[in-house]
C-alpha cells in the first residue's frame, strides 16, 4: 500500500469554560484542533491530531509544504522507517515546533490506518490494553480569582474526577482549590514553566500543606533539567514535566539528570505514537511514571488513551475542564464518573464526525 493523500482540517469549536476566556501565548483563543487526514490506495482512512491552538497555522503549512511532498507515494505499513526517514531530511528545518508537531499528526494517522488494516485497535498494536477504563484528572484552565478557583474546583469533584490540576502560580488559589475538593481529591499545580530555582522553591514551600501530588515545570527555560533536578531534590515534592521536550533524546536526558518524577511527553508534539513507546521504555528503566500530556478532544486524545491503555501502570488522563458545544468524537472521549474508556474499535476506534468538521472548520 501507499500514501494517496493527506489533508488537513483545521476546526475552531465552541466551549464553555465557567470563566474568563483562555489565553495561549497571550492571545485570546478558541478552542482549536488541527486534523490529519491519509488515505492509502487502498481506500483506507486514518485521522491525526498535530498540536493545534494558537500555532495551528503553521504546523498547517508544515505538513503541505513540507511533510506531505516527502510522504505522498510511501509505503506507509513500516511507520518506523518511514518516520526516521522523514526526521532525518526535515530536521534543518526544525527538531521541534511546527516542523515535529506536523510529524506527530501524520504519525498518529499512520497507526490509525495500521490498525485498521489489522482490524485491531492501536491498543493491541502496542503490545495489548492491560486496562478497559483509565481515570482522569480535570485540567482546569487558569482562572486567577480564587473564587473561580474554588467554584471550578468543586465542579470537577461533583462530576466525579479523582484529581484536579491548577495552572495558577498563587498559593492562595492552591489553598481555594483544596479546601473545595477536600483531602482525597487529589490536586496538581502546572506552572508552565515560570521560574528561578529559588523561586521554585519558595513556591514549593507555600504549597506543601496543601498536599499535592505532584508540581509541574515550574523552571525557566524548559530545558534546565539541571535546575529542575535541583528543585525535584530540595522541594520535597514530586516533579513533572516533559510537554515542552523536543525528542527521545531530550527525554532521556531529563531522566539521567534525575529531573522528574513523572514524564508528560505529549502525543501531538513529540512526534506521534512512535516516539511516545521510546520514551515510555525509558521512563521505566529510570523509574519514572508516564503520564501523557494531552489536554486535547481529537485523534490526539485517542491516541493517549491507547498508549496509557498498553502501560502496566494505568496512567492518569489529562482532560482540558471545558464542556464542547460540538464534539468531534462523541461518547468516544467522554468521561463518566471520572473515567474515560479504551476504545475497542479498529484503529483509534473512531473517526471525527465530518458533519462537526464541516460545521467549524476555519
Amino acid at each position: 500500500m501507499t500514501i494517496r493523500t493527506i489533508d488537513t482540517f483545521a476546526l475552531s469549536l465552541p466551549f464553555e469554560i465557567y470563566g474568563p476566556r483562555p489565553k495561549f501565548a497571550g492571545l485570546d483563543r478558541s478552542m482549536e484542533i488541527l486534523l490529519v487526514r491519509v488515505e492509502t490506495d487502498s481506500g483506507i482512512v486514518g485521522w491525526g491530531e498535530a498540536f493545534g491552538f494558537g500555532i495551528w497555522p503553521a504546523t498547517r503549512a508544515a505538513i503541505h509544504a513540507m511533510v506531505a511532498p516527502l510522504a505522498l507515494g510511501r509505503d506507509e505499513t513500516n511507520i518506523p522507517a518511514l518516520m526516521e526517514d522523514l526526521n532525518r531530511k526535515l530536521h534543518i528545518v526544525g527538531r521541534t515546533g511546527p516542523m515535529v508537531f506536523a510529524l506527530s499528526g501524520l504519525d498518529i494517522a499512520l497507526w490509525d490506518i495500521a490498525g485498521k488494516a489489522a482490524g485491531k485497535p492501536v491498543s493491541a498494536l502496542l503490545g495489548g490494553a492491560k486496562h478497559t477504563r483509565l481515570s482522569c484528572y480535570a485540567s482546569l484552565m487558569r482562572y486567577t480569582d480564587p473564587g473561580l478557583v474554588a467554584e471550578n474546583s468543586a465542579r470537577v469533584a461533583e462530576r466525579g474526577y479523582g484529581a484536579v490540576k491548577l495552572h495558577e502560580l498563587g498559593v492562595e488559589q492552591v489553598k481555594a482549590s483544596r479546601q473545595a475538593i477536600g483531602p482525597k481529591v487529589g490536586l496538581m499545580m502546572d506552572v508552565n514553566c515560570p521560574w528561578s530555582v529559588k523561586e521554585a522553591l519558595a513556591v514549593a514551600d507555600a504549597v506543601r500543606p496543601y498536599d499535592l501530588s505532584w508540581f509541574e515545570e515550574p523552571i525557566w527555560p524548559p530545558e534546565d533539567f539541571e535546575s529542575l533536578a535541583q528543585v525535584r531534590a530540595q522541594s520535597g515534592l514530586k516533579i513533572a514535566a516533559g510537554e515542552n521536550a523536543m525528542s527521545v533524546k531530550n527525554f532521556e536526558q531529563m531522566f539521567k539528570a534525575g529531573a522528574v518524577d513523572i514524564a508528560q511527553p505529549s502525543v501531538t508534539k513529540i512526534g506521534g505514537i512512535s516516539p511516545m513507546m521510546e520514551i515510555a521504555a525509558l521512563a521505566q528503566q529510570h523509574n519514572v511514571v508516564l503520564t501523557p500530556h494531552c489536554p486535547y478532544f481529537g485523534p490526539g486524545l485517542l491516541a493517549s488513551v491507547h498508549i496509557a491503555a498498553a502501560l502496566a501502570h494505568a496512567p492518569m488522563i489529562e482532560y482540558s475542564f471545558a464542556d464542547l458545544g460540538a464534539n468531534p468524537l462523541g461518547d468516544a472521549i467522554e468521561v463518566k464518573n471520572g473515567f474515560i474508556a479504551v476504545p475497542s474499535g479498529p484503529g483509534l476506534g473512531r473517526d471525527p464526525d465530518p458533519e462537526i468538521i464541516k460545521r467549524y472548520s476555519v
